[in-house]
């Protein structure tokens, strides 16, 4: 709607609404991710530091998996992938966060962390960071939504058109604000489990399950170019893995837990005395007369 937010004058230089928007993502999920990290006792330096090289990884990965699922448009000119145009663009998101998670489990094992606890602490903030991000990829016009002639339906503007191909006078399903408004709704279901949570791992896990759910649904309504795996796009297979792994990760790291708490619970019981041997009854008198 608003690609642009204003000229730096003198310089030619423009500053775009999508840029202002993922940095303010990125903040606000680092601070976050601290503040839930301080209240799970983690160290909050080491912490926000692997969540910045995280998200380093994040923009990396994100680009890749652009060229991958867009690769008819730079097979012919490679040169193409280093462009301006994909320097600037936010990339497939799934890209980044599968990079994300690589480069933390990395730097999680040399601080001597463990995973899954920095995991729970920065799932919330990377809600967070979502909602933000797709109010940018809104203001750009970049993964747009179908054609529709609901009462919800957007028209970009020319200046959107130049910039992302994003359709032009032709309402569309904001599916931009659609994932917006949902991850939001995550972001805050996160930070209530948070607080009771049963076992380390239930948030990352409950992000990712929720977040395959919301970008498959999603999806639906998609219609900028993104790839396919046989009948689905690429971020809806992947989805559906991310889902899968969710579960039965979350299953076992459940059990896991039990037969920890189970372990603890008979180690801290106090030992209970055994009762003493029942006393033997008396002897009744012989009634066969003594040996003599």
């Amino acid at each position: 709607m608003f690609p642009e937010l204003f000229e730096i004058p003198g310089t030619g230089f423009i500053i775009n609404t999508y840029g202002v928007l993922l940095a303010i993502g990125f903040l606000s999920g680092m601070w976050l991710a601290g503040r839930f990290a301080v209240a799970d006792g983690l160290p909050r330096g080491e912490v926000l530091d692997i969540v910045l090289y995280a998200l380093i990884a994040s923009l990396v990965g994100s680009r890749v998996l652009l060229v991958v699922v867009e690769w008819e448009s730079f097979h012919r000119d490679w040169r193409a992938i280093f462009s301006l145009d994909v320097l600037r663009s936010g990339g497939v998101f799934y890209g980044g966060l599968l990079a994300a998670i690589a480069a933390s489990l990395l730097l999680v094992r040399w601080r001597g962390l463990d995973w899954w606890r920095v995991a729970d602490a920065c799932a919330p903030g990377i809600a967070l960071g979502q909602f933000f991000g797709r109010l940018g990829c809104f203001a750009a016009g970049c993964c747009w939504g179908r054609p529709t002639n609901a009462w919800c339906g957007v028209r970009f503007s020319e200046r959107g058109h130049e910039l992302t191909g994003v359709p032009y006078g032709i309402p569309l399903h904001p599916t931009q604000l659609y994932e917006s408004v949902a991850t939001l709704g995550l972001c805050l279901a996160l930070g209530w489990l948070f607080h009771r949570r049963r076992f380390r791992g239930q948030i990352i896990l409950a992000y990712m399950f929720g977040y395959a759910v919301i970008r498959f649904v999603i999806e639906i309504w998609r219609d900028d170019p993104r790839g396919a795996v046989g009948p689905f796009s690429t971020s809806q297979a992947i989805a559906l893995g991310c889902a899968a792994f969710a579960v039965g990760a979350w299953l076992v790291r459940r059990r896991q837990a039990a037969i920890v708490t189970d372990i603890v619970t008979d180690a801290s019981a106090p030992a209970v005395p055994s009762p003493p041997p029942p006393a033997s009854p008396p002897s009744s008198p012989s009634l066969l007369p003594p040996e003599s």
